[in-house]
């Protein structure tokens, strides 16, 4: 039977460390540190260690200060008082809660930028260390942060989902501990999508499984900073967000943007590509906490790529799908399934990535015209987890999709 943990007049039953985290944090309550043997541990189920381990005042303060501004945070957003949230009613989408539980919280790791046909680009001598430049050391990823939140939507009015995108400076060592903040690029998930607001780095399209994975376009302005192509009147960039979370480990996840030039409303081009390579490390502070040298993944962009053979062939896939040509109203989907078929993956079709990533495009679907751009993960042998957003050939998004596939050893 499973135990019960008392915090602030609140029972809680235990529960995985990600729904303890997202269930505390929901609730507004001071975020304690909680303690499962010496680490937080996820699926720890038994209760045979389960308490909360207060290790000074400063912490317990320190955790409420943090709640605190949370809640600051989503009444912003909400732009209500927090006492209304209340009084809203609305219902959760189909899947939302589990969706919520698994993709909020800290996420650290790693991130770098990759031209069009896969070469990683080099970060800027700006921000490099001057040991690295003696040592004539080149450095092509950033150590990251990407706190997330997806509140429950009876706690909110338009917010969805909240994350900031932190990219620190790269340090020698183990100063990463103390690791200064480069950028941070918040997106929001906004329920109320407005089709006239034009608003930086807005998602005109969002698609998610409840295991936590989800596609997201955002509408970006000006040039893209990884070629420097400017934007005119005619032409604008798209960010097409795959986010993949590892069928096996709901902890590990990567995330893959395809940025992506429209011009004149209908040709689309794939101008450049970005990874990043995450794993769970906590509940939701708002990034207050970096990783430092307590990351458990390394740089990864100058590494060798995925092989040609691991990803080409015949595969057997599981489709889950959102269409966005329906009568459906709203830019927020739920994948769902769609069946299986076989799938026949071209080498000539392949950007290849390291971290056993590929993206690939085509402009054509079934011997339609159209813009198919499509990110895979080979997470085990033999098994892929793939995601894709078609366009219609005049640039209007059709379908967004994630697939479970295996290959198919009888081929054709």
């Amino acid at each position: 039977m499973a135990s019960i943990c008392c915090y602030s007049g609140v029972f809680l039953q235990t529960q995985t460390s990600k729904e303890r985290a997202f269930n505390v944090v929901s609730s507004g309550l001071p975020l304690p540190y909680y303690s499962y043997g010496s680490k937080i541990e996820k699926g720890n189920t038994t209760g045979s260690h389960c308490g909360v381990n207060f290790q000074s005042l400063h912490q317990i303060q320190s955790s409420s200060r943090i709640a605190t501004r949370l809640l600051h945070v989503q009444a912003q957003h909400r732009r209500v008082t927090p006492s209304s949230a209340s009084i809203n009613t609305t219902a959760p989408p189909p899947g939302w809660p589990e969706f919520a539980r698994n993709v909020s919280g800290e996420w650290d790791g790693f991130g770098a930028d990759f031209t069009n046909s896969g070469e990683p680009i080099q970060l800027p001598d700006s921000v490099v260390p001057e040991a690295y430049r003696e040592w004539e050391v080149k450095v092509f990823d950033w150590q990251t942060q990407c706190p997330t939140l997806a509140p429950h939507p009876a706690d909110t009015q338009d917010l969805a989902m909240t994350y900031k995108s932190i990219k620190l400076l790269p340090t020698v060592g183990c100063e990463a501990d103390a690791a200064t903040r480069y950028s941070v690029d918040e997106r929001n998930v906004n329920l109320n999508y407005d089709d006239d607001d034009d608003t930086n780095n807005k998602a005109s399209a969002f698609a998610y499984q409840s295991s936590g994975s989800y596609v997201a376009v955002w509408q970006t302005e000006g040039p893209d900073p990884r070629t420097l192509s400017t934007v005119t009147p005619r032409t604008k960039l798209l960010e097409l967000e795959h986010c993949l979370i590892h069928p096996q480990n709901r902890e590990s996840r990567v995330r893959i943007f395809q940025v992506v030039r429209v011009a004149n409303n209908s040709e689309m081009t794939l101008e450049s590509i970005r990874v990043f390579c995450e794993q769970w490390s906590g509940p939701f502070r708002n990034g207050d906490q970096p990783g430092g040298c307590t990351i458990r993944d390394s740089p990864f962009a100058s590494t060798a790529a995925v092989n040609t053979s691991q990803v080409a062939g015949v595969w057997q896939a599981h489709v889950s799908v959102a269409n966005f040509q329906t009568s459906q109203t709203g830019f927020l989907r739920e994948l769902t399934d769609n069946g299986t078929h076989t799938s026949v993956r071209n080498e000539c079709q392949l950007i290849l990535l390291p971290k056993q990533l590929w993206c690939s495009t085509k402009e054509s679907k079934d011997g339609e015209p159209c813009y198919d751009f499509e990110v895979g993960w080979l997470h085990d042998n033999g098994c892929a987890l793939t995601s894709r957003c078609i366009f219609s050939s005049d640039g209007k998004l059709k379908e967004i999709s994630i697939v479970r596939e295996t290959v198919n050893l009888e081929g054709l």
